[in-house]
């Protein structure tokens, strides 16, 4: 009976709760101080100020801001002191101008930059919280919205999770303001839409869109921004909150969208006619549509001599299938067809073998669940010693594994070179994913030999060409197939003077990227 009653009362709750309701700023005064106080109440951080506008018989004004969010010289020199102190020298005749006060001082009185009106209590909130300042006036039914956000931010530094060899060094931070700022300095064009909103019905998190409106295909913007406002949560604290309300399929190791820490790469990805996300109190920007081809790829690509960049792509790309299958073939191999194995190696593999308890999939699997441990204890600890642990213990622990007798010295060269080859992945998700992966091409390897591996990657490319990132397949332009679209792939890339034109399957506005083009040409 006692459980029936906690549930009526949680769905009552759930029902009950709704968005704050929006109140109109009152024309007396001291009703707005009033429900603001209440509001705010046991909130030790908001500072309140009353005063009055020349002198003790002058109009009665209320200024409202969080402290450590806005900027308090700002403040006091910009707004106190030509309210309180200059409107005392100039005695100005309040009668005269007490229909328009309001606009006495928008137009003279205050020295600041940039500040709006606002008609209800529920905008002066949202904003007092963002770190701006409120004033209201006596017999004015708005509130002034001043601009005095400050507070300690971290400055543009290398993104930790791409570093490039050569390249920019700046990446972005916890703050909207400075990201949008990076992304156009690099874009100095008068199209550049940077539409911003709020999302999470408590936290008013602020998020940006970012395109070029000349570009990109407004469907894509259309549709972005529909699935952005259908998103009801209390609170959005970083962009993976975003990607995983918008994403079209939730049951899949592979990111959909591409997240990174660059400026530039966002610049490039929106010259191209994709959008980008922009999300307040995370370094992490979302590119939307996106595929597999662009998580390969390395920013420095586009910086360095075509040749050696698309050497470096075969690199990645082999390192990729051999991070996959590497353990998969070695299970399928020794267990079921050590036929297909040359006759030397199959004796050395056998006399490694000589004495190990294990068959060969729970070595496997003992080598690379202690493997992913020590991966994951590396990025927990300290960065001074992450790095230490994870040689250190591999070490340790490989030949300590090998002279017990637990595991034989060619599976630890097997998780070895899996694991440097999962490193070159350029992206930590899709490199995430793959690992999953290779867990169950083991477990399918390890059950019915080379087809289970051959029925695993059957399986896993079924899914990737089924997979769409906001209506653009995956795997585009190898599926399907875009003739143009292999001057730059995970495998290949042509000089910048030959990429004339931007991806077709975005369905940009405009196609062309370099002038002096035939715009009939589809090369």
């Amino acid at each position: 009976m006692g459980l029936l009653n906690r549930k009526k009362r949680k769905k009552q709750i759930t029902y009950e709760r709704t968005p704050q309701t929006e109140t109109d700023i009152k024309r007396k005064i001291d009703d707005n101080i009033k429900l603001t106080k209440d509001t705010f109440k046991d909130a030790n951080d908001l500072v309140f100020r009353e005063f009055k506008l020349g002198g003790p018989d002058g109009v009665q004004m209320f200024l409202c801001y969080i402290d450590g969010m806005a900027d308090k010289h700002l403040i006091n020199n910009f707004v106190l002191e030509p309210l309180m102190i200059d409107s005392r020298i100039v005695k100005p005749d309040l009668e005269h101008i007490k229909n328009r006060i309001s606009d006495a001082i928008k137009s003279s009185a205050m020295t600041v930059g940039d500040f709006r009106e606002v008609e209800n209590m529920e905008d002066v909130f949202i904003n007092i919280m963002s770190g701006e300042t409120a004033l209201f006036i006596d017999g004015y039914e708005k509130a002034l919205i001043i601009a005095t956000r400050s507070w300690m931010a971290r400055g543009p530094s290398e993104p930790m999770s791409e570093t490039v060899i050569r390249g920019p060094r700046d990446g972005f931070t916890e703050t909207l303001r400075f990201n949008t700022a990076l992304v156009r300095r690099r874009i100095k064009d008068t199209n550049l839409k940077i539409k911003q909103m709020q999302v999470g019905m408590r936290s008013k998190t602020d998020i940006a869109l970012v395109y070029i409106d000349d570009i990109v295909n407004k469907s894509l913007v259309e549709e972005i921004e529909k699935k952005l406002k259908e998103i009801s949560i209390d609170a959005v604290l970083e962009s993976g909150y975003i990607e995983q309300f918008i994403e079209e399929k939730s049951i899949t190791v592979f990111p959909q969208m591409q997240a990174t820490e660059r400026p530039d790469v966002v610049a490039g990805r929106i010259y191209e006619g994709r959008v980008a996300i922009l999300v307040d109190n995370t370094p992490f920007a979302l590119i939307i549509p996106t595929g597999l081809n662009a998580f390969l790829q390395s920013p420095e690509d586009y910086y360095s001599r075509p040749t050696v960049a698309t050497f470096l792509r075969y690199i990645r790309l082999m390192s990729l299938i051999l991070s996959v299958v590497a353990p998969a073939m070695y299970i399928a191999l020794i267990s079921f067809n050590p036929a297909i194995i040359p006759g030397k190696l199959l004796i050395s593999i056998a006399a490694s073998r000589e004495g190990v308890p294990f068959p060969a999939f729970i070595e496997a699997f003992i080598m690379e669940l202690t493997f992913e441990l020590l991966r994951e204890a590396g990025i927990r600890l300290p960065r001074a010693i992450g790095s230490t642990i994870g040689i250190v213990g591999g070490l340790v622990i490989g030949q300590s594994a090998v002279s017990a007798g637990i595991v034989s010295p060619i599976m630890v060269i097997i998780v070895a070179a899996t694991a440097i080859a999962s490193f070159a992945i350029p992206n930590y998700e899709v490199a995430a994913g793959f690992r999953l992966i290779r867990f169950i091409l083991m477990i399918l390897a390890s059950i019915y030999g080379l087809y289970g591996v051959i029925l695993g990657l059957i399986g896993t490319l079924i899914h990737l060409v089924n997979l769409k990132s906001f209506g653009v397949p995956f795997l585009v332009p190898i599926a399907p197939f875009y003739p143009s679209g292999y001057k730059d792939t995970a495998f290949f890339l042509m000089s910048w003077k030959y990429m004339n034109k931007r991806p077709e399957f975005l369905e940009p506005q405009d196609e062309i990227r370099q002038g002096g083009v035939d715009k009939d040409d589809s090369r």
